[in-house]
């Protein structure tokens, strides 16, 4: 097997908190062990690898990647490009008319002398790369693909933990530190703190256990209007379990009646099935991006629910609150930096034996940190609600009954009428 030579590194998909320290590890990693082989960034994702625009990683930058740890965001850029939709990449004039992406993508690869192409990204990125990786492969064009795996929902099939979803948790909660106190600008005021997460529920039960862990480490003023309970999260609303609208205000109103307001933690993807049939029932259309998701910002789940339960439990103001962008651009906590070096580390090591895959604990091995095989890559892993940290996460909430628990597998919010 003939040595690499060159390898190209490219992020894709929605900002975690990983990216840039992703790119600077491979950086670093490949010039401590194989300062020889050249390396070139493609701007933009999917969408500067079509269009050849590359950057050369240059002596200066090898030098100076150690830095890239200390920033949030991409340094190299995002986009959100699926090579197998055909019509959206002529349409945003990446590929003329009658062109195949996957083989413009090839083409501009062996044109760079790239042997090996590094994706950062999420479960629609990584199966990007999968389905190039079979299209290289089938083509016989001799490039191997090796994916890092970057989602804050850490919901990808069978990765274990996704890089910068721990710090997007923590981030969130630091995000909520401040916009809580908003209960104290109006009386009887619901506050609805939208987590990211379209499918999987994961990163809003973590940012809620991080957040509580918080309210842990504070002392609290009960006798002049400082007491916990009216920080503390009360309900939390995650897409794996079913929201019964009706039992749900019936027991945040008694919270409100009693303390004055309320806070709710809720997954953007909780409630979208009842959003979307909401919509389709009046004959609108119903928002989608390149790879068919719905487009949850434009369906704006929190104002949703926030117009359902307001009357409900008699807020006199609601105000909704999203710390996804807040989170996910952050740089990466000690955590993830841990879990990035780790990665990063055995990504390279499979590169120079040119084995593909995406690089990750892989969960239907006993946690093996390997090259995932991509035939084996799924996104919409769900949350297991029944672990025992999540359980008692809610047994924690104050005034929790037990209305969410041992629902079966439901999709979204139900109303009685």
């Amino acid at each position: 097997m003939a040595p690499i030579r060159k390898v190209a590194l490219l992020t894709a998909g929605g900002l975690a908190p990983c990216l840039s320290s992703a790119v600077g590890g491979l950086i670093q990693r490949y010039t401590e062990i194989a300062p020889e082989v050249e390396i070139i960034a493609y701007r933009g994702g999917y969408a500067g690898l079509l269009k050849g625009d590359s950057i050369l990683v240059t002596p200066e930058i090898r030098e100076k990647a150690h830095l890239l740890h200390g920033f949030g965001g991409s340094p190299i850029n995002n986009s959100r490009v699926k090579l197998t939709n055909i019509s959206d990449c002529v349409k945003r004039g990446l590929v003329q008319d009658g062109q195949d992406p996957q083989r413009v993508a090839a083409d501009q690869l062996v044109k760079d002398g790239v042997d090996v192409l590094h994706t950062i990204g999420g479960d629609d990125t990584n199966t990007a790369a999968a389905d190039l990786a079979a299209f290289l492969a089938s083509n016989n064009y001799g490039l191997t693909v090796v994916g890092l795996p970057k989602t804050i929902d850490n919901d990808i099939v069978p990765i274990a933990q996704s890089l910068g979803a721990w710090t997007a948790a923590e981030q969130g909660a630091v995000f909520f530190t401040n916009v809580v106190s908003e209960h104290s600008s109006n009386p009887r005021m619901l506050v609805i703190h939208e987590v990211m997460g379209r499918h999987c529920g994961w990163l809003t039960a973590a940012t809620a256990q991080s957040y509580r862990n918080m309210l842990d480490e504070r002392e609290w003023l009960d006798a002049f209007g400082v007491p916990r309970s009216r920080r503390d999260i009360h309900a939390v609303y995650v897409p794996e379990l079913d929201i019964d609208l009706n039992s749900e205000a019936a027991r945040l109103s008694k919270i409100m009646d009693e303390q004055g307001n309320v806070n709710i933690f809720l997954s953007e993807g909780a409630g979208v099935d009842a959003i979307v049939a909401e919509l389709q029932s009046r004959g609108e259309e119903v928002p989608r991006d390149a790879f068919g998701h719905v487009k949850i910002d434009l369906i704006n789940p929190g104002a949703w629910f926030g117009k359902q339960f307001g009357p409900m439990i008699g807020a006199e103001k609601v105000l909704v609150q999203k710390s996804g962008y807040f989170a996910r651009s952050a740089a990466a906590n000690q955590a993830d930096l841990n879990l990035i070096k780790e990665c990063v580390d055995v990504a390279v090591d499979s590169a120079m034996a040119m084995k593909p895959g995406l690089v990750g604990h892989d969960e239907e091995r006993g946690n093996e940190l390997r090259a995932i095989e991509f035939d084996r890559i799924k996104g919409g892993k769900a949350f297991n609600t029944e672990q025992p940290w999540f359980d008692g996460l809610l047994k924690g909430i104050p005034w929790f009954d037990g209305l969410l628990k041992g629902i079966g597998q439901p999709k979204g919010a139900k109303v009685q009428h």
